[in-house]
C-alpha cells in the first residue's frame, strides 16, 4: 500500500515538507511531526453516521484533498502509504486498544506501523494525543515534549505501550510481527457503525500543537500541556463551526447537524 508519485506530491506538499526525504531516521522523524501538525485526528464519520473507508487512498481523497482528518486507520494508514511510497520499510500493525482490559476482543481496534531502519521502530500518529516522534520498538520508559510513556511487555508476548497519565486511549498493546488486514477491517466497520462502539456517541477532535495537545469532546475543548489542562465549553453551532475551522484545521460539512448530535448526545447523558 503506497500513494502514486502524484499523490505523494500532493501529501508533501499539504504537509508542507519540500525537497527530498531520505529514507532514514532524520527523515522519519520530520515526516511525523509535520504529519502531526498538519492533520487533525477526529472520529466524525463515526459520531455521525457518514461513511469511511479503510484504504489509504480514501484517506488520501478525505484528508489530503478534502482537508479533513482521521483516526487511526486513516492517519496511521496514509502516513504508512507515503512513508512506503518515500522507500521506507513500512509494516502495518494490528493492535489492540485497552486490551488490557478488554482483553483479545480489542485486536484490531488499532492499527499502528512499524518501520525498518537500523532498527525497528513504531511510528504511530494515529493516537489522538500521545507520540510526536518516532521511537524504538524497544521496553523501557521515554519522554516527549514532557510527557511520559513507556513500551513494557504485557506477559503474553505483546508489547503495551502506555500512553502519558492525560491521555484519552491509556494504552494500546502490539506484536512487532503481528499484521492482520482482515482483523483491521471488520474492526474498523465495526466501530464505524455499532451502538456499542466509543466513537458512536462521542466526538472525539485533538490536534497536537508544539506544548501539547488540543481536544474537542463533546462540548468540552480542553488544552493539554505537561503542566496542566484549561477547559472551556461550545455553546452553540457557529460556536462550533468556528472551533473546527481556526483550531483544528477541518473542512467539516453540516457543522448544524453536528452540533445538534452533540446536544442529543448531551441530553441522553443527563438523563
Amino acid at each position: 500500500m503506497m500513494l502514486t508519485p502524484a499523490q505523494l506530491d500532493a501529501y508533501l506538499a499539504r504537509i508542507g515538507v519540500d525537497g527530498p526525504v531520505r529514507p532514514d531516521l532524520a527523515g522519519l522523524s520530520r515526516l511525523h511531526r509535520a504529519h502531526l501538525m498538519t492533520f487533525s485526528f477526529e472520529a466524525l464519520d463515526a459520531f455521525m453516521g457518514w461513511p469511511s473507508a479503510i484504504a489509504p487512498a480514501a484517506a488520501f481523497a478525505k484528508m489530503v484533498e478534502g482537508r479533513r482528518g482521521g483516526w487511526c486507520y486513516e492517519m496511521n494508514g496514509l502516513f504508512g502509504a507515503a512513508l512506503a511510497a518515500l522507500g521506507f520499510r513500512v509494516t502495518r500493525l494490528c493492535g489492540g486498544v485497552d486490551r488490557e482490559r478488554l482483553g483479545d476482543r480489542a485486536i484490531g481496534n488499532h492499527l499502528t506501523l512499524r518501520v525498518d531502519l537500523d532498527r525497528a521502530y513504531l511510528a504511530e500518529v494515529g493516537v489522538a494525543d500521545a507520540i510526536v516522534a518516532p521511537v524504538p520498538i524497544a521496553v523501557g520508559p521515554f519522554s516527549q515534549r514532557g510527557f511520559d510513556f513507556s513500551i513494557m511487555p504485557t506477559g503474553d508476548g505483546w508489547l503495551r505501550f502506555n500512553n502519558h497519565p492525560q491521555g484519552i486511549a491509556r494504552s494500546f498493546d502490539f506484536r512487532a510481527d503481528h499484521s492482520d488486514e482482515a482483523a483491521l477491517a471488520a474492526t474498523q466497520a465495526w466501530l464505524l457503525r455499532d451502538d456499542a462502539s466509543p466513537f458512536t456517541h462521542a466526538l472525539a477532535v485533538f490536534r497536537h500543537t508544539p506544548e501539547g495537545y488540543v481536544a474537542l469532546q463533546n462540548d468540552r475543548l480542553r488544552r493539554v500541556t505537561p503542566a496542566g489542562d484549561t477547559e472551556a465549553r461550545v455553546t452553540s453551532a457557529d460556536h462550533l463551526a468556528e472551533i473546527v475551522e481556526t483550531v483544528f484545521d477541518l473542512d467539516v460539512p453540516q457543522h448544524a447537524r453536528v452540533w445538534d448530535r452533540i446536544v442529543t448526545v448531551r441530553r441522553g447523558e443527563a438523563a
